[in-house]
Order: C-alpha cells, then structure tokens, then sequence
C-alpha cells in the first residue's frame, strides 16, 4: 500500500549515469520536505527478480528505456510512485509535485510537443523520433488504474506501444506542469523551472555541455563534500 509518510521515487539508472543518478537523488533529498522512498531501477536486479527479461531493443538509448513501465507492477498495482530519469536536476521540492496527483488519472506527465531534428544523443545513441516524446521521462503513476503494465506485456510491448502510452486512454493522461519536466537547450530557458532533464546529454559525459552544465557541478560538489563528512 501507498506510504503516508514517504513519497515513492523510482529512478531509472544507466551504468554510464551513475554520476547524473548519484547527483539527482541528492537534489532531491537537499529540497523535500517530506521523506523520501527512493528506488533505483537496476536491470540486472530486476532480471534477477524474473521482472524483466526483453532483449535489446537497437533503438533503446538506455538501460531503463523500458523497465520504467514496471513502477506499478513494483507498486503491487496500489496507491501512486513516481518515475524519473536519472538525468535530471531537481531544484525544488518534490512533495509540490507529489500534491498534484489527481485520482481522475491513470497517470500524469508533462505532454511536450518535442520533435527532435538531431538523430543522435549523447554518446552517438540513436534519437528517435515520436508521437509523445519525453512524455514517458517523468511519470506520477496511479498504480491501480495502471493494471495493464504487468511484467508480461512490458517485456512483449514494442517501445512505441509503451512510450506512446497505448496501453491507456487518452482521457486518463493527465498534464503536469512544463516546469516539472524542462527540456535543457531543447526548450526556450525557464528560470522557474523545478526539474531540469539533460535529454540530449549532461555533462557528466566527458564534452557534453549544455546551458546549465555550472549548475550541475555546483550541485555535484555539493553532494561529493556531503559524501566526505563524517558521520
């Protein structure tokens, strides 16, 4: 069942991000007011767990390009849990977000009308263009209503039939802020913005940068000094 007291995160992690995930979850912590529930999406841990066991999709940029469908089925199919990216930045606290959840809804995100030109990302990964883009980076799941996103069909559904949200009816999507889910040098910069998204890359690769790269190594600093002190 849905804790009253914690807010149910799950992160979905890359090997080649573990930086941007270690980076993230502090944000988090430094800005909520609420405690926090946090989950990294591992994949060997979830194929050990006989929850995932699809093979490779070629246009799969990430290892969590699919096991993020499986938040409601880790969730038991009860109360609500977010998903996030790992490349992202939080600037604010997360419970405003969590406020927002709205039973009408299966599930919210923000509804970018985002249509890449580049057919790469970072580390030449293939960008791939479609209906819903970004939709699926930052979800509030209401798991309950989210039944159809058992084990089973997330690992036989193609990748369009999960990011396209085809398991679900539109009427049940529900739109979240821009700022929860800002697309760095992709949309016009919001200084109000609460959630930064690196989708094209951050600079945690080595020659990635982009308009906030300054921000995002002030807050690893100020995780790695946290890290150091002793306890």
């Amino acid at each position: 069942m849905e804790s009253s007291l914690s807010i149910p995160i799950f992160i979905g992690v890359d090997p080649r991000e573990r930086a941007a995930a270690n980076v993230l979850i502090d944000s988090l912590l430094a800005h909520s007011s609420a405690p926090l529930a946090i989950t990294a999406l591992i994949t060997p841990q979830l194929q050990k767990q006989n929850l995932y066991w699809r093979p490779k999709d070629p246009k799969q940029s990430t290892a969590f390009s699919f096991t993020r469908f499986l938040v409601p089925q880790l969730l038991n199919f009860q109360g609500w849990g977010i998903f996030m990216d790992c490349d992202m930045l939080c600037r604010s606290d997360i419970s405003e977000l969590w406020a927002l959840r709205d039973q009408t809804y299966a599930l919210m995100c923000v509804k970018h009308n985002h249509k890449p030109n580049e057919t790469t990302k970072f580390l030449g990964e293939p960008q791939t263009a479609y209906p819903r883009k970004n939709w699926s980076s930052l979800m509030l799941f209401n798991a309950s209503k989210c039944e159809a996103l058992t084990a089973a069909y997330v690992n036989s559904a193609s990748g369009l039939e999960l990011h396209r949200f085809q398991w679900l009816e539109d009427h049940k999507i529900g739109a979240l802020p821009e700022q929860w889910n800002h697309l760095v040098d992709v949309q016009t910069p919001d200084p109000e913005a609460k959630l930064l998204h690196f989708t094209l890359g951050g600079p945690w690769f080595a020659g990635q940068e982009s308009s906030h790269s300054a921000e995002w190594f002030i807050a690893r600093d100020r995780a790695s000094q946290l890290w150091q002190q002793p306890t």
